[in-house]
């Protein structure tokens, strides 16, 4: 089975690609197709979306973060999988950071490198004609992105889709489908993007709902016609070598934020992944040699967490004689409180000195690189990794513990030490996404 694929990207957030990302592959699904749903750049909570929506694990390509050799194996493993490929992009189509070409983070780096074509959604509320301007702007920036089709969201009328539609098929390219003003397609949101699909109390109510919304609106026979063949290939190298060969993995939505193709990649290194719940109060399993704790929204559910004495003290014993490592919310947890929204501070692990709160809330957000400065989970001292944060808790108190990494933003920029290490057990927010 090898793919064809295509890129559904907007100028800009909030113009509606989730929402038709989500109802096309639900409907192309429904029609028996093989789908797989990918989105473009650091995001967990859109890939869950997608999985439910096609019944097949979500992934992530990152331009920035990610090797050309490695996206183009993650690609080509996707389209081995499946008979069509949708990316989803993140932000603007051409929105990254400034650099090294092609490794911008931007979904334009990946319709470039893997030749797809892009379909662009359009919101159109306050504006008719002047959207073939928006298009006509897209079409011609750069040469090694093709827009192939449009899709039009918020559309008031059929007067104003006339005015809107024909403007922009007079550049020659396709109006593929509109969707109404009033959809009513919105999902919920909290401070670090969607609520999780985990959690959305009729999700698949909601995705047969658009699904119709996509089946009733857009026409999908020509979407799909625009798709075009994809390289498949073999199983791609791994992105980080797994720290141990059989991993205790936190898993619940306190602990979600986990990237497939990081658990894929330890999997076929030959590592078992065994999953626990510090919500359902479990340990990590005996028999492991590594727990990692992902990130997720662990200030949510800080008195659960604070009264999961089994959890709490199975991760202290293992803690005595094993690796142990937590990502973002993961690392708030292993310090020794978490301050929720309301004030209140909620006792952790303890593993680490360090305090957090989200009561004081700062927004940390952009990709990273990252140099360790003494063996961990994530590598040996000197290792060269490429990843993101995305937070708005912070540091009340550091402690004395050494820090993990030396981090510097997305341009190389030296931001100074993060992280901390105290024995077998290290943390910090920096969310890796593969070695560099």
């Amino acid at each position: 089975m090898t793919a064809r694929g295509l890129i559904i990207a907007a100028p800009r957030s909030g113009s509606g690609k989730t929402t038709v990302t989500l109802g096309v592959a639900s409907a192309v699904t429904s029609r028996g197709v093989t789908m797989r749903a990918v989105k473009s750049g650091p995001d967990y909570i859109d890939p869950a979306f997608h999985a439910a929506a096609t019944g097949r694990p979500g992934l992530n390509l990152d331009s920035f973060a990610m090797a050309p050799a490695l996206i183009d194996a993650l690609a080509g493993e996707a389209a081995a999988d499946a008979e069509l490929v949708i990316v989803e992009a993140s932000m603007g189509l051409f929105d990254g950071i400034t650099g090294e070409p092609g490794r911008s983070g931007a979904a334009a780096d990946l319709a470039a490198r893997l030749g797809l074509p892009v379909v662009l959604v359009l919101d159109i509320s306050g504006q008719s004609q002047s959207a073939a301007a928006v298009v006509r702007g897209f079409a011609t920036h750069d040469p090694a992105v093709r827009i192939a089709g449009v899709i039009l969201n918020k559309v008031a009328s059929a007067r104003h889709r006339a005015q809107a539609g024909e403007a922009i098929e007079a550049l020659g390219i396709p109006v593929l489908g509109s969707l109404p003003r009033e959809a009513g397609t919105s999902l919920p949101e909290r401070h670090l993007g969607l609520v999780q699909a985990g959690e959305h109390a009729a999700l698949d109510e909601y995705l047969a709902r658009l699904a119709a919304l996509a089946q009733a609106h857009i026409d999908l026979d020509a979407l799909i016609a625009l798709a075009v063949p994809m390289t498949a290939s073999a199983a791609p190298p791994v992105a980080l070598p797994p720290p141990g060969q059989r991993i205790a993995l936190a898993r619940d939505i306190a602990f979600s934020f986990a990237y497939e193709h990081l658990i894929a990649g330890w999997r076929r290194a030959g590592a078992e992944i065994l999953p626990f719940s510090p919500l359902a109060d479990e340990a990590p399993d005996e028999g492991a040699d590594a727990c990692w704790l992902p990130g997720g929204y662990p200030e949510l559910h800080g008195g659960t967490l604070s009264n999961a004495t089994r959890f709490l003290d199975g991760m202290r014993r293992f803690s005595e004689t094993r690796p142990v490592h937590g990502e973002c919310g993961g690392f708030m947890v292993l310090g020794q409180a978490i301050e929720d929204a309301d004030g209140v501070s909620h006792p952790m692990l303890g593993l680490l000195g360090h305090a957090t709160s989200f009561a004081k809330r700062k927004l940390n957000l952009g990709y990273r690189r990252a140099v360790t400065l003494e063996a961990s989970p994530v590598g040996p001292a000197g290792t060269r990794l490429r990843g993101h944060e995305f937070h708005y808790a912070s540091v009340t108190y550091r402690g004395d513990d050494a820090p993990l990494v030396e981090l510097s933003d997305g341009q190389g920029n030296l931001m100074g030490p993060a992280g901390s290490r105290r024995g077998q057990v290290s943390g910090t927010f920096f969310h890796v996404i593969a070695t560099d």
